[in-house]
């Protein structure tokens, strides 16, 4: 089985973008500590649409319940995962709090958007077939 790589590439193009248009503020109006928290967010929230797409992938092809046993189950997993990095950075590394959550929910919602439509596309294309 070969995997779309698309998807991924998207990914890191987004994440490109978005600190390619952040990076003059940030590196002009924030503190250091401020630019290394949005960029811990940012990889946070990568991470985590890559493992969805990794379980996207390794399920599609499997029964409908076992898709959305990986799809449904694997978010709250994910979310789990992400709530105990979020907190290991800032207990741990100490960075700052609200730089992270914000950057870590703003990634969050534009990937969970290019998850959904992922899934709708490769739907349409199976439905298709």
């Amino acid at each position: 089985m070969t995997r779309d790589l698309r998807f991924p590439g998207a990914v890191v193009a987004v994440l490109v973008v978005v600190a390619g248009v952040s990076a003059y503020p940030l590196l002009r109006y924030a503190s250091g500590e401020i630019v290394l928290a949005v960029a811990a967010g940012a990889l946070l929230s990568m991470l985590n649409v890559l493992l969805g797409f990794l379980a996207i992938e390794r399920s599609f092809e499997k029964s409908y319940t076992t898709f959305l046993k990986y799809v449904i189950g694997g978010m709250g997993v994910r979310l789990l995962l992400m709530l105990g990095g979020m907190l290991l950075l800032i207990v741990a590394v100490r960075v700052h709090a609200l730089a992270l959550m914000v950057s870590m929910l703003v990634f969050y919602v534009i990937y969970l958007a290019m998850e959904i439509a992922y899934i709708q596309q490769k739907m349409s294309a199976k439905n298709r077939d």
